[in-house]
């Protein structure tokens, strides 16, 4: 069983910038590749980034290549997305993911957290 507690999200002007960061618990967090994902209200949910269960490999969403960055640390059993230049329709519930791969669909993870709240204002 892995949970996953998501935090970081919060209020922020256009052009703004925030990082989310995602803490997992147990002691097996380097065996899952990790994943955030977003749903804007009555939209469906869709995938923003990943990375391997080393962190070398990464990979995005269109929408957000150049602006957002995943990492992880394994030792401190988190995986960060960091948001730059924000814009209106990056406002969303942002969900991280633990899955054996990281691949670009929901349904390959098997854990998923409670989600934050992004809001960015225009």
């Amino acid at each position: 069983q892995v949970q996953l507690v998501e935090s970081g999200g919060g209020l922020v002007q256009a052009g703004g910038s925030l990082r989310l960061s995602c803490a997992a618990s147990g002691r097996t967090f380097s065996r899952y590749a990790m994943a955030w994902f977003r749903q804007a209200p009555e939209k469906e949910r869709e995938f923003v980034a990943a990375v391997s269960r080393n962190g070398v490999s990464t990979t995005y969403a269109d929408s957000v290549k150049g602006r957002f960055t995943i990492s992880r640390d394994n030792a401190k059993n988190t995986v960060y997305l960091q948001m730059n230049t924000l814009k209106p329709e990056d406002t969303a519930v942002y969900y991280c993911a633990a899955g054996l791969l990281a691949m670009t669909l929901s349904r390959h993870y098997d854990y998923w957290g409670q989600g934050t709240q992004v809001t960015v204002s225009s």
